[in-house]
């Protein structure tokens, strides 16, 4: 969402409602985009080498007044929301600014922005959930990617045995991540309370509708504009749904 134009293939994971349901399903489908050749070639324009993610929930809304709870009600909304999920409010009518997210407290408070669209721990990281009277807990329309990266030049002066320390490290890395934030999705519920906030329920017609004005539009949108770039965008989603698919079928 940030820097969309040095990162090309790794948005393809920022589309609007790909229908990954948790952490782990995200674990997988980034992962396997990482490992695809387009990705690390990409990177190694930058001297980078992708690790790992550092793997995000699903992005919901936070914001004062009145709950937004139909597309009617996110006409003309200024929210907070970058890359993907920036478009997907666009085509609702919706107008998406990306400042930073340490600027996401003062714009809300000084009026600049609605909404702001967060994962969980950034509502409470940068106290937006300070700023809310009410928060979206079904929204889901998806989230942004935050690849860990490495020095190329670095990583290969490692010697082997801290090259395999490091590599060998990656998955319990990612299961005390998942762990970690599970801890507060499991608590979140009780922060709402602490904090006066309504959890708003949107409709599934409402959700139906939204998917179906940003998702395929945006999707195809994408896949045209990577596929002109010389990146196998149709490729990389294909990747994404099947990898997706399996990982729900293996839960």
């Amino acid at each position: 969402g940030y820097h969309r134009d040095k990162n090309r293939v790794v948005t393809v994971l920022e589309l609007p409602f790909l229908g990954v349901e948790n952490l782990a399903q995200e674990v997988a489908v980034s992962s396997a985009v990482y490992a695809h050749p387009a990705a690390a070639e990409e990177m190694a324009q930058w001297n980078a080498k992708l690790l790992m993610t550092s793997p995000m929930p699903q992005y919901n809304l936070v914001g004062t007044g009145e709950p937004r709870q139909t597309l009617a009600d996110f006409e003309g909304m200024r929210v907070r929301a970058t890359g993907g999920i920036g478009k997907a409010f666009s085509a609702v009518g919706g107008v998406p600014t990306s400042v930073t997210a340490t600027e996401a407290y003062q714009a809300m408070e000084g009026g600049l922005v609605d909404t702001v669209a967060f994962a969980q721990h950034a509502h409470l990281s940068f106290g937006t959930i300070n700023q809310a009277t009410w928060w979206t807990a079904n929204l889901n329309p998806g989230t942004v990617n935050c690849p860990v990266v490495v020095n190329i030049d670095a990583y290969d002066d490692l010697s082997d045995a801290e090259r395999e320390a490091l590599d060998s490290s990656i998955p319990e890395a990612l299961d005390h991540y998942l762990a970690n934030y599970g801890e507060l999705l499991g608590r979140w519920d009780a922060v709402l309370v602490e904090k006066g906030v309504q959890k708003v329920e949107i409709s599934d017609d409402v959700i139906a509708e939204f998917r179906a004005k940003a998702a395929d539009p945006i999707r195809d949108e994408w896949i045209a504009d990577m596929e002109a770039q010389g990146l196998p965008g149709q490729e990389l989603y294909d990747l994404v749904v099947k990898t997706l698919a399996e990982a729900k079928a293996a839960n």
